[in-house]
């Protein structure tokens, strides 16, 4: 059982529902409250024709990367119902989260960083260099929009990349007054972000009526890209944690634990 270190803290968790549960689980485990309040939503593409046809030109790919957990669901469902994956097609993914899903589709020697947990990390792994991909067939599974860096520098590279957009991101309608009643309370003690977009959604969300209480709570987000987000977005106090949910826990803790050693001093 993990010790009380987050006890009687509120803390709210971004992600998009149904990627909450580990992270919230972690808080509650250590005395708690996890808020649930989630920035992105994540539904089927507008246009289902790629990601629908995609399935019979599999083989005549050499790799498979999946940028998010979301890509490895919305991709994997419709083309599993369709046809059984082709015996030669490699995956490849990004973040602990990704891995799992891919894990629980049965997909073992994912092509994976194990640290760094982003596009720049992925293009520095041995597979994704020029003599490797040079000539080879990648297909990207994302979301609608995103970055384009892997794409881009595979191409540079020799590769022939296609994209194919397997689910839409878009702002969720959801009443923010519970969390803005904590945050003028003073009973808001942070708030975590692991999407830049989502922090744009948010700012959105509070409205400009919440958002002077909201900007005072403290973020922690696990990126430097996501860290430059929130403090452009006006966010008093940002901190940038490690990767993944330890990343998230150790950093709470920490600030947590410091700041009622400043209180008692």
């Amino acid at each position: 059982m993990s010790a009380a270190t987050l006890s009687g803290r509120h803390i709210v968790v971004t992600r998009p529902a149904g990627q909450a549960d580990s992270l919230c689980e972690a808080i509650e485990a250590r005395g708690g409250n996890a808020l649930r309040y989630p920035v992105l939503a994540i539904g089927e593409p507008a246009d289902k024709r790629a990601i629908d046809g995609i399935a019979t030109r599999l083989a005549g790919f050499d790799l498979a990367f999946f940028v998010s957990p979301n890509a490895v669901s919305h991709a994997l469902d419709p083309i599993l119902a369709q046809r059984t994956w082709p015996a030669g097609l490699r995956v490849a993914t990004v973040g602990k989260g990704s891995e799992r899903a891919l894990a629980a589709y049965g997909f073992k020697d994912v092509i994976a960083p194990q640290s760094g947990f982003d596009s720049e990390a992925v293009l520095a792994l041995p597979e994704f260099q020029a003599d490797v991909v040079a000539g080879r067939r990648v297909v990207i599974f994302r979301g609608d929009g995103g970055r384009d860096l892997l794409g881009e520098t595979l191409r540079e590279r020799g590769a022939a990349v296609e994209y194919v957009t397997c689910y839409r991101r878009y702002c969720p309608v959801i009443d923010p007054a519970p969390l803005l009643a904590l945050a003028a309370a003073g009973r808001l003690d942070a708030i975590t972000l692991t999407s830049s977009e989502g922090v744009g959604n948010l700012r959105v969300m509070v409205g400009d009526a919440g958002w002077p209480v909201l900007r005072k709570v403290a973020v922690f987000a696990p990126h430097p890209r996501i860290v430059a987000h929130a403090r452009a977005a006006g966010f008093e106090l940002v901190l940038e944690t490690p990767p993944g949910d330890d990343g998230l826990i150790g950093a709470l803790e920490s600030h947590f634990r410091h700041a009622s050693v400043t209180l008692r001093s």
